[in-house]
């Protein structure tokens, strides 16, 4: 059944895009792009397995380094609107809640050092993974471990005056929109880092991801279909101008990130990351400027 938003205030529109967006540049060349898109924040990938920024490297002197990358967006112009942690390319090697605790203690080291980083960068968002289900226990075990390693989390960001989020994506522990409300109200003060392409890759309706959007404080925006994670705006089935309506009706505030990648990965290099992009910016900036 359709709603009704027309009472809504119009929708004040935050636009970033990914660094990760474009691997085969070097990192200020990529912002550059980014600046030349019309963006006014990026989106920092501090990824060890790809991306330009490694945590191995940056996370030695977090607040030196971050000092530097906002020296160096400033320079174009842009804003840091997430920096987004993974410090091992197999995200379940170092995950949250891995049952081994010397792999938790590294984890949780990095993530201090990672609000340094955040808050020398001018950040104020902070996205991890949540976790993943282990097969050596039972489903409840590890998801009871996720929520205390990420409540834990929370309170360190929220003394650091930063918003920790979640993104529920493909292979973690929230794979289904019901699995990830389950664990964002075990942890009070969790957002999420919603990108509805890893639900609609599963063949889940907007209307099962709608229910998300209470609790999004960080938005992924990309083209997806059925079967594909990434696909062009031509194939696309999110409906965008639904998703920007039941968001604002639910006072998000937060950056919308364009997360168009190119990697073999998913089928994820088979889309004009450029054009696509250019059209999903101008869908969004139309469809914004409709609510009223």
């Amino acid at each position: 059944m359709s709603q009704d938003f027309s009472n809504e205030l119009t929708m004040r529109l935050n636009l970033s895009c990914t660094d990760f967006s474009f691997p085969l540049l070097d990192h200020d060349r990529a912002l550059a792009v980014i600046a030349l898109l019309g963006f006014r924040g990026v989106d920092i990938g501090l990824f060890e397995g790809h991306g330009h920024l490694k945590p191995g490297r940056e996370l030695k002197q977090a607040g030196q380094s971050g000092a530097k990358l906002k020296r160096r967006m400033e320079e174009h112009g842009l804003k840091a609107a997430d920096i987004f942690l993974q410090i091992h390319e197999r995200f379940a090697e170092f995950a949250v809640n891995h049952p081994e605790i010397k792999k938790r203690a590294f984890a949780r080291d990095q993530f201090f050092r990672v609000l340094d980083y955040a808050n020398a960068a001018g950040a104020d968002h902070i996205t991890v993974l949540p976790g993943v289900t282990f097969k050596s226990e039972s489903r409840d075990d590890s998801v009871r471990r996720s929520a205390e390693a990420l409540a834990w989390r929370v309170a360190q960001a929220k003394a650091a005056r930063l918003q920790l989020a979640v993104e529920p994506h493909v292979g973690s522990l929230i794979d289904t929109p019901e699995r990830a409300l389950d664990l964002v109200k075990r942890v009070p003060g969790l957002g999420f880092t919603l990108d509805c392409a890893h639900f609609t890759r599963a063949g889940i309706s907007d209307a099962r991801i709608e229910p998300l959007t209470r609790f999004a404080t960080h938005l992924h925006a990309r083209a997806a279909r059925s079967g594909r994670l990434q696909s062009s705006l031509k194939e696309n089935t999110i409906d965008f101008p639904r998703l920007l309506a039941v968001l604002n009706k639910n006072q998000f505030t937060g950056w919308i990130a364009l997360e168009f990648v190119w990697m073999d990965w998913e089928h994820c290099n088979e889309v004009d990351i450029i054009s696509e992009s250019i059209q999903l910016k101008k869908l969004l900036e139309t469809a914004a400027a409709r609510i009223k």
